[in-house]
């Protein structure tokens, strides 16, 4: 009875204790994405006979990036997290609640200059919650500069936009380094198509949206 009462009062050891006392350390990241856009329609697209889109398929993608972490306290610290996130969204066109094309695809390179700050729950044995918020400024690599029939791009963004981040994780203490797993959202705050139909085959394309602005899932796997 007593050595079962001993073991089950005996702590776990602890891996790295002196690990966030360290002011600055790096690493890596890599993950998983989803990529969507909030679409507002034009005020004809809600009439008989005019086309209504809306992303109709999510895709998954990928990310991939490097960390660079600032303690400013026992509980905070800012991350600078630049990488580049790949993925693709599919809009489709509905008239009279059918379907009038489902074809659209947009890839999507975006490198990202994201600034987070997290804050940190108190360690646990070697586990340790936090949640972050923050900004990114990313640029679309593949953002088409022309429309394309033959590559049936009918649709062009803006190269830059500007997010807002937040999200929760978990760190991990290992022994030789920290792992982390992070749910995150980020919410693109500019409306990021290029309004101009002139060059397109299909401009009625371009005029059935108000407003399009981007929006991503991202579950990453930090190396530290």
């Amino acid at each position: 009875m007593c050595p079962a009462i001993l073991f089950a009062q005996k702590k776990k050891v602890r891996h790295d204790p002196i690990y966030d006392k360290k002011p600055v350390h790096f690493g890596f990241t890599v993950g998983l994405n989803t990529m969507d856009f909030n679409v507002d329609l034009s005020g004809d697209s809600y009439a008989k006979d005019i086309l209504y889109a809306d992303v109709s398929r999510l895709s998954p993608g990928f990310n991939v990036g490097i960390v660079s972490n600032f303690k400013l306290n026992e509980y905070f610290d800012i991350r600078i997290l630049p990488g580049i996130t790949f993925g693709q969204r599919k809009i489709s066109y509905h008239k009279n609640k059918k379907i009038f094309n489902d074809d659209n695809k947009i890839e999507s390179s975006f490198l990202e200059f994201p600034m987070i700050i997290k804050y940190k729950s108190r360690r646990i044995n070697n586990f340790r919650p936090y949640l972050l918020g923050g900004a990114n400024y990313r640029i679309d690599l593949a953002a088409r500069k022309e429309y394309d029939e033959g590559d049936k791009v009918y649709l062009r963004l803006r190269k830059s936009d500007i997010y807002y981040e937040v999200g929760f994780g978990i760190d991990f203490y290992n022994k030789y380094f920290k792992f982390s797993t992070e749910l995150k959202l980020a919410v693109g705050m500019l409306d990021v198509l290029i309004h101009d139909p002139a060059g397109s085959s299909k401009p009625q394309f371009v005029t059935a949206i108000d407003r399009l602005q981007s929006n991503l899932w991202l579950l990453s796997f930090h190396f530290e």
